[in-house]
């Protein structure tokens, strides 16, 4: 684990910018396959990646730095964007990412739910290339094993400094692993099987949701708890998959409820006819 792979003169390359930066490039890079093989919108991936990808980082820093490290950077404004430093939620980057996507999609004229589904893969892909990024400079670590297993980290790390040299669960390894296998079984329920417009960018919140929910267990960066009940990245998760979950349903509930609609339009139309035949 290296931090930093070389310097130019003072100036260090970091591997976590690195690697942070290859997992946006890759991501726009899938999403402009997947929007070319659908035949729709893919000369707009670019442009989407960079806006999208710039507020992310801004998103997940800031997420990171008022919900939980608020404590300690209202003393020190200045370190606000310091991201080296560690400290990005990746909930918080996505939440912007889309909020900055869904604004370009409505200048532009594109069907955002219809983008969205097209090119989700794509996001999960990068949220897991980009666990990756953490790993590598020691942030978004989990909590001690209580045994002789786990991740030992250097000690110029957050995770040394925090828990010193114990073992802790690869909580930021488990996640990208099963980001990837998110993006696998996006890509199946994509090919596979009726589903409407909405759903599968649905299916993504949810199944991302449902893995954070379970592994904030493991994590052990930040310990607080809201209500007493669950931490805060778990309360976000609880409230997306709830309203994933009703969208998903609601969608299906209503393009259900428009094909019914239609046969039986379909069936009293010739009987209409007939009858004004017959006047």
């Amino acid at each position: 684990m290296h931090q930093y792979l070389f310097f130019i003169g003072d100036f260090p390359i970091r591997a976590y910018g690195l690697v942070l930066s290859l997992s946006i490039i890759l991501a726009t890079g899938v999403a402009y396959y997947l929007a070319k093989a659908d035949g729709r919108w893919h000369e707009h991936v670019v442009d989407m990646g960079i806006y999208c990808g710039l507020a992310g980082i801004l998103g997940a820093r800031l997420w990171d730095v008022f919900f939980f490290d608020w404590a300690y950077y209202h003393d020190h404004l200045t370190e606000l964007l310091n991201v080296w430093q560690g400290g990005m939620a990746i909930q918080g980057g996505v939440l912007l990412g889309v909020i900055v996507g869904f604004i370009y999609t409505k200048r532009h004229g594109i069907d955002t739910w219809a983008f969205a589904d097209i090119v989700c893969p794509a996001i999960v892909l990068g949220q897991g290339l980009g666990r990756c990024a953490n790993l590598l400079n020691g942030d978004a670590f989990g909590a001690p094993t209580g045994g002789s297993f786990g991740i030992l980290y250097p000690s110029t790390t957050l995770a040394y400094q925090t828990y010193g040299a114990q073992p802790l669960w690869p909580a930021e390894v488990w996640e990208g692993q099963l980001d990837f296998v998110i993006f696998a079984l996006l890509l199946i329920y994509r090919a596979v099987g009726p589903h409407v417009k909405g759903q599968t960018f649905a299916l993504y919140v949810m199944l991302y949701s449902a893995a954070r929910f379970c592994l904030e267990y493991l994590r052990g960066d930040y310990t607080n708890l809201v209500l007493g009940i669950f931490k805060s990245a778990q309360m976000t998760s609880v409230v997306t998959f709830s309203i994933a979950l009703i969208a998903w349903l609601a969608l299906g509930f209503h393009a259900r409820w428009r094909t019914a609609q239609k046969e039986d339009e379909q069936i009293h139309r010739p009987n209409r006819n007939r009858a004004k035949g017959k006047n």
